[in-house]
């Protein structure tokens, strides 16, 4: 059975940090792209960062370049976003996501982790 297992969230001041986790079990990531995702109240579910296999590279949506970063530890089966200088606007429910693409495309998801950033 596949899971995967997002922690890290909570709540948050404006300007801090945050590192979350995505622990992968009953797939093995490295023959995986890897993405987080984030859902926040009335707005629809948009892609947060992307890694390829192996790293080879990264992907970001506008509003977060330059202050999140996602990286892949295939050996230890787990995936990382660290968010820093949070903003309100990135409060939502973080969710985890495994994809690989052959002739159709196969996804996993997480149940998410939720961040708030609030003063």
């Amino acid at each position: 059975q596949v899971q995967l297992v997002e922690s890290g969230g909570g709540l948050v001041r404006p300007g801090g940090s945050l590192t979350l986790s995505c622990a992968a079990s009953g797939l093995i990531i490295r023959n995986y792209d890897m993405n987080w995702y984030r859902e926040a109240p009335g707005k629809e579910r948009e892609t947060v960062a992307g890694i390829t296999t192996r790293g080879r590279s990264t992907t970001y949506e506008d509003s977060v370049k330059g202050r999140f970063t996602i990286a892949r530890d295939d050996a230890s089966n787990t995936v990382y976003l660290q968010m820093t200088d949070l903003k309100p606007e990135d409060t939502g429910v973080y969710i985890c996501n495994a994809r690989v693409q052959t002739l159709d495309t196969y996804d996993f998801w997480g149940q998410g982790t939720q961040v708030t950033v609030s003063s």
